[in-house]
């Protein structure tokens, strides 16, 4: 793997791995495949770690736990429901974590046509392989180009309203607002650097050096694409910075990506 994330192919090699989860995590990790199991037993085909602990990059009491479940069938409210309460069971007995989230697909949704270019890309390169079937090896090899920026980033404009009604319904605290500013940092950050990932040619997850990446070609965005790349790992609730997101920095970047990508195929 090259320092870009490309393989000798020229292709988004898989970032992550077992081997490189840090040891103050893997009690937490050996707990969540034992209780997979339990509670989704047969229902589950595979099951993956992504983000930060299976990168080797997580902080103690400050990374949360992000896994990803595949169902045989369409996940069901039932499934949800479980999932969430395995998500609270692990963050409130692990001190290490702050928070997780276990993200439910069916195995079709994710082999789909409609989502080989998001979902599938996700998994493929993403994702590290923790229980059953890596699924990866029904999915294509991927290269940093404009289809994948497009499939993977290009629905901000869809996303500007639903971000406005969850300021606008978030606690009038800072406690309420830190979370959304630490979500809509990150989205930001990696929309602006697939935006011109193809002419950086190549990956990363580095909030930071996503940043710099936007920065090479939008120097007049860059320091306030830094400066979300910051609040991405250290966010504060300022309603300021919400406001600024919703009603500058993300209207123009989700302009700006439909022109040079085009808009994210719909989805039902």
């Amino acid at each position: 793997m090259n320092d870009k994330g490309l393989d000798e192919q020229g292709c988004i090699a898989r970032e992550g791995s077992l081997g490189r989860i840090p040891r103050e995590f893997r009690p937490v990790v050996a707990a969540a495949r034992d209780r997979l199991t339990d509670v989704f037993g047969a229902r589950m085909t595979s099951a993956y770690l992504y983000g930060s602990i299976p990168r080797g990059t997580a902080r103690v009491g400050r990374s949360d736990l992000d896994l990803l479940l595949v169902l045989r069938e369409e996940p069901t409210e039932a499934d949800r429901t479980d999932a969430r309460t395995l998500d609270e069971a692990l963050d409130k007995e692990f001190a290490q974590i702050d928070g997780g989230g276990t993200l439910l697909v069916s195995r079709a949704q994710l082999l789909s046509d409609l989502e080989r270019y998001d979902l599938g890309w996700f998994v493929a390169c993403l994702c590290t392989p923790l229980l059953g079937e890596d699924l990866a090896e029904y999915l294509p090899r991927y290269r940093p180009d404009s289809l994948l920026a497009r499939e993977t980033n290009g629905d901000l404009a869809l996303l500007l309203p639903r971000w406005r009604e969850r300021i606008a319904g978030a606690a009038d605290t800072e406690e309420a607002r830190r979370p959304l500013v630490r979500f809509m940092s990150r989205r930001l950050v990696r929309t602006g650097f697939t935006l011109v990932m193809p002419r950086w040619n190549g990956w990363t997850s580095d909030l930071r050096e996503m940043a710099e990446a936007f920065g090479a070609y939008y120097p007049e965005q860059a320091a306030q694409m830094r400066e979300a790349a910051v609040l991405g790992y250290e966010p504060v609730g300022d309603l300021a910075v919400l406001r600024s997101y919703v009603d500058g920095l993300g209207p123009w970047l989700a302009e700006e990506y439909a022109r040079v990508h085009g808009v994210k195929a719909p989805r039902p």
